[in-house]
């Protein structure tokens, strides 16, 4: 049977008028993210700072939204970014584009990109929302050194690719 009236709708309005508001403060107070959640991206790198990125594009291959541009270059004795023969010199995504699906983290071959919980990247600026590598590098820990720089004496790229470099 039908409400002519309208007073269904009049019990929900006097429902919530006499309870208490649910009211969040965002920007003092972060919520919390589910586990898995896909924030802003993260390059990383290996425990002596070198990084896991080799320039083989296969995550600017996989994204949907071509929202990844990356520019790969060799490695030269003199000036070594990763421990293989190639490294990431340009690495951009377009948050603009960006989805947030994870296929770029799944195409990784090195686990180079991750994705954070980091969901504050809303900017006035369209052109600030391209990230470079530069925004994209994990932080640097205490011992890492800032590439360019020679591997760890002793180690080939293939003990830096099976986890075999400590801090």
């Amino acid at each position: 049977m039908a409400d002519p009236l309208g007073l269904a709708g009049f019990g929900v309005t006097l429902r919530t008028m006499f309870s208490k508001p649910v009211t969040e403060n965002y920007p003092e107070q972060r919520s919390p993210v589910a586990g898995r959640y896909h924030g802003r991206h993260q390059l990383n790198r290996y425990a002596d700072g070198l990084e896991k990125c080799i320039g083989c594009e296969l995550c600017a291959w996989s994204c949907p939204a071509d929202a990844i541009y990356v520019e790969g270059a060799d490695n030269t004795d003199e000036e070594r970014y990763s421990p293989g023969e190639r490294y990431g010199r340009t690495y951009q995504i377009n948050y603009l584009r960006c989805i947030g699906c994870g296929l770029c983290v799944e195409a990784c071959p090195t686990r180079a990109l991750t994705m954070t919980d980091d969901y504050e990247m809303a900017d006035r600026d369209r052109g600030a929302l391209i990230y470079d590598k530069d925004d994209l590098l994990a932080p640097l820990h205490e011992g890492e050194v800032p590439p360019p720089h020679p591997m760890r004496e002793g180690l080939t790229a293939a003990d830096y690719y099976r986890g075999e470099v400590d801090s």
